[in-house]
Parts: structure tokens; sequence; C-alpha cells
């Protein structure tokens, strides 16, 4: 029991316990409370001096920093915006880049449109220019051979056969001559029939006029010979001979008859 005594005595912080009239319990007692309220009023005057500093909140409740344009929703707004701005740009360029190529487009129409009429008048041109040298061509070529269908037809009308020998040969020209009016035709060409009619420079060739009052003046009565056609171009003038007017019977005093009437 000494010994322990002797122990607290030398070690009073051994049982927890501070004795009474100990120089620790006596040394400035209220320290760890005035320590508490300097803590204290330390952390409110930080607070006040946070809240001071806070930026004021709006209505919905969101922390305004700065001016208004700072928040999150006006720099949405203000992205919007210039995107918007960005897709009218865009869609005004595109607008002008199809104005553009609709004009464009206009203008290759009007050129393919007059190219086609060009190409189609070309095309006609070039056709009747076919048709011409066609046309040119035949008639060179059957040209010669029109005295000789006349030679056939001098023999047929001036060569009487008598015998059947004679009228062998002649069925065999004739048959030669047959075939190449045939032949003639085939191409377009075809003979003219103009007794009767009117004389027409654009096709006859008058030789003769005979004075008559059995046809109008200017009418055809005899076709000396005979001329053709190719189509619509004349390949020979008809030489014919036409009627010119007649002369008119004057009574002579002379003859008794024309006197008692």
């Amino acid at each position: 029991m000494i010994d322990e005594e002797k122990q607290q005595d030398r070690d009073p912080n051994s049982t927890g316990e501070t004795p009474e009239g100990s120089p620790m319990a006596s040394e400035n007692p209220q320290a760890p409370a005035n320590e508490a309220a300097d803590w204290e009023l330390e952390l409110a005057r930080a607070y006040q001096s946070a809240q001071a500093d806070r930026p004021p909140a709006n209505a919905s409740g969101d922390t305004i920093t700065g001016s208004s344009t700072n928040s999150p929703t006006a720099d949405a707004a203000e992205s919007l915006n210039k995107e918007l701005a960005q897709a009218t740009d865009e869609k005004e360029a595109l607008k002008t880049q199809l104005q553009a190529a609709s004009a464009q487009l206009e203008e290759l129409k009007n050129q393919n449109l007059r190219l086609a009429a060009d190409f189609e008048n070309f095309r006609r041109r070039t056709q009747k220019e076919k048709e011409e040298l066609d046309l040119q061509a035949r008639c060179v070529t059957i040209k010669p051979l029109l005295p000789v269908i006349d030679n056939f037809e001098r023999a047929r009308s001036h060569i009487k056969p008598q015998t059947d020998g004679e009228m062998n040969i002649h069925k065999s020209y004739q048959s030669v001559y047959k075939q190449m009016v045939d032949s003639l035709k085939q191409i377009g060409v075809s003979p003219m029939r103009p007794e009767g009619e009117q004389f027409d420079p654009n096709l006859h060739e008058a030789l003769l006029s005979e004075p008559t009052d059995e046809h109008e003046e200017g009418t055809i009565i005899q076709e000396l010979e005979r001329g053709y056609i190719l189509g619509d171009r004349v390949l020979r003038h008809a030489k014919v001979k036409v009627a010119a007017a007649g002369l008119s019977v004057v009574a002579s005093d002379e003859n008794p008859d024309s006197s008692e009437s």
C-alpha cells in the first residue's frame, strides 16, 4: 500500500485524474474553452467573408458569376446564336450555288437546243445537197441517151417491114427500145405530152408557129421533138409548133356577091 501511494505521488496522471492542489490544475483552468470560442469566431468570420465574396443567385437558384453573359445558359444561348448564324450563312451560300447551278443548267439546255436545231438544219441541208447531187448525176447520165430514144422512135414510125425477116428485126430493136424506156421510168424519167396544152417557156421550145382559127393562140398543135423531165427538173425541153392568131377574111369590092349583100 505504501508503495502504491508513493507511485501515485510520483505520477499523478497515471490514474487520469488531476489531484486537487496540483500545479497543472491551478494553471489557466479556462484555456480549452477560450480556444474553442476563438476557433468558432474565426470560422464565423471566414463564413461571412465567403458569403460576401459569393455572387448573388438568380430567381431559379443558379449562381450568377460576374455578368449574366458568363452564365452557362447565356453561354449556351450565345453558342446557339453563333451556330444559327453560321447555318444561315451556309444556307445563303448553298442558295447562291443552287441559283448559279440552275442558271448554268438553263444555259446548257439552251445550248443543247441550239445545237439540236443547228444539227437538224445541217442534216436537212446535207440531205438536200445530196439529193441535188444525185439528181445532177442522173441528168448528166441520162441526157446522152435521149437521142438514142429519138432514133428508135423515128425508126418505128418510118420503117415499115415488108417481110417476115424485116418484121423480126423490127420487133428485136423495138424490144430494146421498150427496155430502155422502162429503165428510164424506173429512175423517174417521164416524157412530156405537150400537144393541146398552152405553151410554157419553162417546158417547151417553140420552133414554128402556124396561124390558125382551129386552136387558141399559144396552143401547142404539134410536137416536133419529145421533151423529158426527171422529177421536177427538165431534162430536155420539148420542141413544138405553136398556133398563132388566124387571118381574118376581108370581102373584096370586085366580088358581086359581097355588093348585093
